[in-house]
């Protein structure tokens, strides 16, 4: 448990909030509870005001429904325009860039200088292979650094091919290949040396160097860099413990409890009560507390709301899991598992899929919760049938 949060004693009882009343603030601070526009009508505007509620998207390859990072939006904003949410990836003025920050992740450009110290941190803390690349090659990712530089954007198949005319292979092996140069850009994108300027149709991350796409950033020490981003992380929790804190830009433990420190010292936090959390729990000062609440909506496996498991169970009362990387014989709900809220909880699992030669979103499976409300069930039939017009499929097949 984090050493940070122990610190705080308050000499008084912690204001208790119910249990259903730490749901809805945190249904509003993910931006559950913010108006709709008409299907299909979500503007720029509209989608800005996700990316400022929840600061980070999380990427994902599968691709068996649609892209993880498209259905966050589709769950607060009903269905829109995915091009639109492109051309805030893709073109200037960006509003959204990669990064590992909860994972590979689509986050503001103002959030990428904080990750500074994990840049600064990527020979010690970066994957395996990717430190590997750096110390047992670093000719070969100084090489690839100047290729970005030269012929950017540019994809990791077309940075091989480029490497191989710019500097051919001998005979029997030059010594590298796609993976290989795939590990170095791999690696400079998580030192910070190149970055994405967007992604092909096939889904490739076409890599920059930075200074083509942010502007220079002003250095953040680890220190205020922590701070900042436990900061965003309240703000998009409303309410949470430590952990829950921690784990939105996956941040160290002591730097974190640090960072709480701070921010409980200046307001910003306040501790709370929430029966059946037995972990410490804070508030943001600015949190919306909504008296009522009735949310309809799909979430992807991947959305925020739902990225810290024992947050997930203790608030919502769900064992969530991703079973994506199970056997097919051992899932319990399913391949690409969406929750569904109805009301202010979550009352359903549905294994979802995009069946393009049928023309049809395919319901696998669908798994209630016990106390589900007989009225959710109509409610999960309109959102199948706003979910498949988004797809532009034609039908729900069960």
């Amino acid at each position: 448990m984090n050493p940070g949060h122990l610190s705080h004693s308050p000499a008084h009882t912690p204001p208790r909030i119910s249990l259903p009343a730490a749901r809805r603030v945190a249904l509003a601070a993910q931006g559950f509870l913010d108006p709709r526009p008409a299907p299909g009508r979500a503007t720029a505007r509209q989608l800005n005001r996700v990316i400022d509620r929840v600061g980070v998207v999380q990427i994902d390859s599968v691709n068996v429904l649609t892209r993880s990072h498209y259905l966050p939006f589709f769950s607060r904003l009903g269905p829109y325009d995915r091009s639109t949410l492109d051309r805030l990836r893709d073109r200037a003025p960006r509003r959204l860039v990669e990064y590992w920050a909860h994972e590979a992740s689509l986050i503001p450009p103002e959030t990428w200088p904080l990750m500074g110290f994990r840049m600064e941190r990527a020979r010690h803390e970066a994957w395996g292979g990717m430190r590997r690349i750096q110390q047992e090659r670093p000719e070969l990712v100084a090489v690839v650094l100047e290729e970005v530089r030269r012929r950017g954007p540019i994809t990791a198949r077309a940075c091989d091919a480029a490497l191989a005319v710019d500097i051919p292979r001998r005979d029997g092996n030059w010594g590298w290949n796609w993976s290989v140069v795939k590990t170095a850009l791999e690696y400079l994108f998580w030192a910070g040396e190149i970055t994405s300027s967007g992604r092909t149709a096939q889904f490739e991350r076409l890599y920059t160097v930075p200074e083509r796409i942010l502007a220079a950033p002003e250095p953040v020490d680890a220190e205020t860099a922590h701070e900042q981003l436990v900061r965003i992380a309240a703000r998009a929790h409303g309410i949470g413990t430590a952990r829950c804190l921690r784990d939105y830009f996956r941040l160290g433990a002591a730097e974190t409890g640090r960072a709480i420190d701070a921010l409980v010292a200046t307001g910003e936090l306040e501790i709370v009560q929430v029966p059946g959390w037995s972990s410490q729990v804070y508030l943001h000062a600015e949190a919306r507390r909504p008296r009522k609440a009735h949310v309809e909506a799909l979430v992807s496996p991947f959305d925020s709301l739902i990225w810290q498991r024992e947050r997930t169970e203790a608030l919502f009362g769900m064992r969530f899991r991703l079973e994506i990387y199970t056997p097919a014989a051992q899932r319990v709900h399913g391949y690409y598992v969406l929750p569904f809220v109805y009301g202010d909880t979550l009352v359903a699992r549905v294994d979802l899929k995009a069946d393009r030669v049928a023309g049809a979103l395919r319901v696998q499976r669908c798994t209630w919760e016990e106390d589900a409300p007989p009225e959710a069930r109509a409610a999960l039939q309109r959102q199948l049938r706003a979910m498949t017009d988004w797809l532009g499929l034609d039908d729900v097949l069960a």
